[in-house]
């Protein structure tokens, strides 16, 4: 046995986080770890990490027939365990060597030895298919590909045991193959792995055996090959969910939005084009799905829309008919614009300031009369309106937003969006890291939405989700638009093949 985790209990105040949870794990075994957000999987693997010190939780931890009473993160590296959070913790102005072998540097004569540590770096860069040089800054990478470099920093430490946290949440189909090959090749190994991921078939695929927590509770541990995906969901919610993707009838109305050769170029790399002269149109109550491979240039689009796009941009945009310049967020939302973004760590939310304090953050003037101060009373109403409204799971609205799980986080800026009453709503990425739970709430909202006639992009990675929420969908390539696809009965298939065949005429 490898790791045998007894009984562990944790208390944050009055709150049980968890409760009496056990589980084993054998050498070379991958483990899936399921439950909806804030079920307490973060907080077990956190006390597996010494990131909550020994003596501050009740239980035991035996690993490799120690027994483990760990104050540090270091403590438990040392002995081989590893985590990679969701939340990456690269140093964004470092290159990807230093940062791989940041606190483990290998030196020589007493000297940093820089060509050895080069050496091993591209090594450990080609056995996780990351083709980029060590001397690149992480800064200068995407999200998948820094989710890469952290797993390649951790097969520098001596791993037995890897714990991956959400890790597939910011990869595009191709690098979650590369991903999950490079799991299987560490269970050869013999190396342990820890997987906690809301993506279903990823599970199936990879894991040895399943284990459910719910509300801090151990539900069961069980093969994965037993196991349907809807066995696995009704575990995790305790209930059944029928129907994933809500289909509820909605009106399509006019033409409300018109976008003109809307070209961008690179913030710092000034001579290319993230966005090549994109045309397109979206009607009232309608949800226009974006898909494409990560770099096509979809974020990108949407920030020219809502005017958050750092580097320069032109094109013609029409709202109800009439030319409009947006030039700030700020222009943005007094044409109606509401925009979720990609990263809701860096661009979403004040991660120290209250929950709702977040919730109204960009509404402060609807409760501020003229000449006089902010109606608290109002303020307050409207918060708890908007967290009962989207299900919110938080002990009070005074709560800094950055302690709650990343699905009521994404659904705290939802409620924000909300708040300024849009016409048009811009969703990226709405359901990266969220359970199936809370995603079904999220979609069950879009659906309630587009029947008020509001009108709804969506951006995701995840080709089931557009083709399950979409009534029209634009396929982008390398910054344009390949394909305008109306969604009746359409395959991934027919979006994937839109958006590659421009590579057979480049």
């Amino acid at each position: 046995m490898l790791l045998e985790m007894k009984n562990i209990t944790k208390r944050f105040g009055a709150v049980k986080a968890l409760n009496d949870v056990s589980l084993q794990l054998e050498a070379g075994e991958v483990m899936s770890l399921c439950g909806e957000n804030g079920s307490g999987k973060s907080t077990l693997m956190k006390i597996l990490c010494g990131l909550y010190p020994h003596g501050d939780f009740e239980g035991q931890i035996h690993f490799s027939g120690d027994n483990i009473q760990a104050q540090t993160i270091r403590d438990t590296e040392r002995k081989g365990i590893v985590i990679i959070h969701q939340e990456l913790a690269l140093v964004r102005q470092l290159t990807v060597m230093e940062n791989i072998f940041l606190g483990a540097e290998l030196s020589r004569f007493g000297m940093v030895d820089d060509e050895t540590m080069t050496l091993r770096c591209q090594q450990l860069l080609a056995r996780v298919g990351l083709n980029v040089s060590p001397a690149t800054r992480v800064g200068e990478l995407g999200l998948g590909q820094q989710q890469l470099v952290e797993i390649a920093r951790a097969l520098n430490k001596q791993v037995r045991l890897l714990i991956l946290d959400e890790p597939t949440s910011s990869l595009t189909e191709q690098e979650t193959d590369v991903l999950l090959g490079i799991i299987r090749n560490l269970r050869e190994h013999g190396i342990a792995c820890i997987y906690i991921s809301h993506k279903l078939n990823e599970v199936k695929a990879i894991s040895d055996t399943i284990c459910v927590i719910r509300d801090g509770q151990h539900i069961a541990t069980r093969p994965a090959a037993g196991l349907s995906e809807d066995d696995i969901i009704t575990m995790m919610v305790g209930r059944e969910l029928t129907a994933l993707y809500p289909h509820a009838p909605h009106q399509i109305g006019d033409v409300i939005l018109k976008v003109e050769n809307l070209t961008a170029w690179h913030p710092i790399n000034r001579h290319i084009r993230r966005v090549n002269n994109v045309s397109f149109t979206l009607r009232r109550g309608e949800i226009l799905g974006i898909a494409g491979l990560v770099g096509a240039g979809r974020t990108e689009t949407v920030q020219c829309l809502f005017g958050v796009w750092p580097g320069r941009w032109q094109g013609d945009i029409w709202i109800n008919g009439k030319p409009v310049n947006i030039t700030d967020c700020r222009a943005a939302i007094a044409h109606g614009i509401a925009m979720v973004p990609e990263d809701r760590k860096k661009d979403g939310i004040v991660p120290l300031m209250a929950v709702g304090k977040n919730i109204t953050l960009a509404a402060l003037d609807q409760f501020s009369h003229r000449l006089s101060t902010l109606d608290e009373a109002q303020e307050q109403q409207a918060i708890n309106d908007a967290i009962t409204r989207l299900r919110v799971k938080t002990s009070s609205s005074e709560l800094p937003i950055g302690r709650l799980s990343g699905g009521n986080q994404q659904k705290a800026i939802l409620a924000k969006c909300l708040l300024l009453n849009p016409k048009i709503l811009i969703l990226d990425e709405p359901t990266r890291g969220i359970d199936v739970g809370a995603r079904q709430e999220i979609y069950l909202l879009i659906n309630a939405l587009v029947q008020q006639g509001i009108a709804v992009i969506v951006i995701s990675s995840e080709l089931p989700e557009v083709l399950g929420l979409s009534d029209r969908v634009l396929v982008m390539h390398e910054g344009q638009i390949k394909a305008d696809l109306i969604n009746d009965n359409l395959t991934q298939e027919q979006v994937m093949e839109a958006a590659l065949r421009s590579e057979h005429y480049a």
